[in-house]
């Protein structure tokens, strides 16, 4: 396909690629000359073009067209007409459906590696820091503390000892003989002091 050159079959170029395939001399002012080499492409493009649209119909077209548009016009000309030829039931729509179908497996494979790259994002996580021996020792003697309250009394020692003087009947009755026999010696040397003609009794046996 050519771009651009104004110079007319006519001029001694020898005919346009358009012209070639329709056996027809290229004037001067032709309005494929530009755009159709005259090469096996150019006449191959051409070809698939007057079979779709219609040389006709192709000239119509382009002459309406802006000048500095008409490149991109027969460029829509001839991607249309070859899908055309080779699909003669969908054109170039079948081709826009694989296009789609494409981008629908590329965006389901761009999600599935971001998955996966949030997956080993989230495995690559530094682990929970242990806690601080200090702050393990507190928690550790605060527990302790709550379960020793919690399983034991406070310590009386007026009920200790009542419990020991219940539990040691025969102490408690060995200390009294004992006050006993002091109280007699006092009230003995009370009596030979200040009541001498007074006889005290001698204590009983035990």
């Amino acid at each position: 396909m050519r771009r651009g050159n104004n110079n007319g079959g006519g001029g001694g170029g020898g005919a346009c690629g358009a012209c070639k395939f329709m056996r027809r001399k290229c004037e001067k002012g032709c309005i494929f000359e530009p755009y159709f080499e005259s090469d096996q492409a150019g006449t191959a493009h051409f070809a698939a073009v007057h079979k779709v649209f219609g040389a006709s119909n192709a000239s119509k077209l382009l002459l309406k067209t802006p000048s500095h548009k008409r490149p991109e016009a027969v460029v829509s000309l001839c991607y249309e007409a070859l899908a055309r030829v080779r699909d003669p039931v969908y054109g170039c729509v079948s081709q826009l459906f694989s296009l789609q179908q494409q981008v629908i497996n590329l965006q389901a494979e761009l999600a599935l590696v971001q998955a996966q790259r949030s997956t080993l994002q989230f495995l690559s996580l530094p682990p929970p820091q242990p806690q601080s021996p200090s702050t393990t020792n507190a928690q550790s003697s605060s527990d302790l503390a709550s379960t020793s309250n919690a399983s034991t009394t406070h310590f009386d020692p007026s009920t200790s000892m009542e419990l020991v003087s219940f539990c040691n009947p025969m102490d408690q009755e060995i200390d009294n003989g004992d006050d006993d026999d002091d109280l007699q010696a006092l009230a003995q040397e009370f009596v030979s002091t200040y009541l001498p003609g007074v006889k005290s009794r001698p204590p009983s046996p035990h």
